[in-house]
């Protein structure tokens, strides 16, 4: 099996846990690039539910080695929580999880600047509240704080002093906010160093190693192409580079060590924050559509429940052209079930005329209208399915209808959260 990259072709919450837990089984490791604990991923095994934020998915296989990259941000308290959790159910991390100290931390003023910042606009993002924007914000500013730096006594007590005295002036002057004490904020991050420190290390080396060694690495992606802040739907976007280029800068190995890219989408479209969403169900379409709790459309990490909408192929391409798709993966298409119509978003309408590609400007994606194709619904239940034989034909017609429109093959359909709820169509896993 190839070097595989494995991203987001929405706007996150594809179900890419799910993917990459599959593609762990044949994998020796796996490796998270970029984002923070904004990300969430869902996993079931055996009728227990684990939900990760930071440590990657192939962490359920007793053999698979997970790292985090230094393009994470690392939130200590939560990477701490995972860990224990983990160790509550016996599952070892002793000599399988790698921290690069490259990665920079998120502390207690960054949580707080990013919750007064949203507070504070005219027009919220609707970001987490995690403080993963300020933390990457201080990392461009070159005030952040690398866990290396943080796993250093001196350089660490030095180094917070200097940006907390930088950032008690902006809560000061900009949010009338009372300051935070150097004490309080510095105790409330080392009560987790020692539980880290033993998992740091040069995980770069090790990726060289493994790579010479042909071993399999499956590269995760952190929320989904459309968020991506150069190329997503600015400035709705997240706070790093979520295409599958961002990868190889986020893990520290050149693009000649990715040999195939897969791309993960939901058989229908979601959204979590605010900003555009041109497919995005009307009151009488959400009604026929099921609860958020029965369909799954809940946010990992936030809880909050998530917009919806139809199928978006102009994204769709844009996203797969962006990240260079080799193969997609197809999620919740048992969520479509109870639908005896379903639509395909083809091009746009602005203006009277019909584009094909997603504009640009702000403003231009507010006045858009989709323009839709519409197939027939199936309304059978696929959630217990694992032959594509026996899917419905117009579930099949559905997902060839999406294979032809989107110009890349299929590989693989998931008609549910445990790993047995899915179709494998071809030998990419091989």
């Amino acid at each position: 099996m190839p070097n595989i990259v494995v991203v987001g072709l929405q706007w996150g919450d594809e179900g890419k846990g799910k993917i990459i837990d599959l593609l762990s089984e044949k994998a020796h490791a796996i490796v998270r690039a970029q984002g923070g604990n904004n990300a969430g991923h869902t996993i079931v095994v055996g009728g227990d539910e684990y939900k990760f934020h930071l440590i990657p998915s192939g962490i359920l296989y007793p053999s698979t080695i997970c790292m985090i990259g230094g393009g994470v941000v690392i939130d200590p308290e939560v990477l701490a929580h995972e860990i224990e959790v983990l160790e509550k159910k016996n599952i070892s991390l002793k000599g399988r999880l790698g921290i690069s100290p490259y990665a920079h931390m998120i502390f207690s003023y960054h949580r707080l600047l990013d919750q007064l910042s949203e507070k504070n606009k005219t027009d919220a993002i609707g970001t987490t509240g995690r403080g993963i924007g300020p933390c990457y914000a201080d990392k461009v500013h070159r005030i952040g704080i690398r866990m290396a730096d943080f796993l250093h006594e001196e350089t660490f007590k030095k180094k917070l002093q200097q940006t907390l005295q930088q950032k008690n002036q902006v809560l000061k002057l900009l949010y009338q906010h009372a300051p935070l004490k150097f004490d309080d904020v510095f105790t409330e991050a080392v009560r987790y160093r020692d539980k880290l420190s033993s998992y740091v290390g040069d995980v770069e080396e090790t990726l060289e190693e493994l790579i010479l060694k042909d071993k399999t690495i499956i590269f995760e992606g952190a929320q989904g192409a459309l968020l991506d802040t150069t190329f997503g739907t600015y400035p709705f976007v997240t706070s790093s580079c979520t295409l599958s280029g961002g990868i190889c800068t986020g893990v520290g190995i050149g693009p000649t060590k990715i040999d195939q890219t897969l791309g993960v989408m939901k058989a229908y479209s979601t959204r979590v924050g605010n900003g555009p969403f041109p497919t995005e169900f009307q009151k009488d379409e959400i009604s026929k559509f099921p609860d958020p709790f029965v369909s799954r459309e809940l946010g990992t990490t936030t809880g909050r429940v998530r917009r919806v909408g139809w199928f978006d192929a102009v994204l769709l391409k844009r996203s797969i052209l962006l990240n260079g798709v080799d193969a997609l993966a197809v999620t919740k298409l048992d969520i479509l079930d109870s639908l005896n119509t379903i639509k395909i978003c083809v091009a746009y309408e602005l203006n009277g005329r019909r584009i094909e590609t997603p504009p640009i400007l702000e403003e231009e994606r507010l006045q858009i209208k989709p323009v839709y194709e519409e197939m027939e619904g199936w309304m059978e239940d696929t959630s217990s399915i694992t032959e594509y034989k026996d899917l419905p034909k117009q579930a099949k017609d559905y997902l060839e209808h999406l294979q032809e429109t989107l110009l890349v093959p299929i590989f693989l359909i998931s008609m549910g959260p445990s790993r047995d709820q899915s179709i494998i169509l071809n030998s990419f896993l091989d």
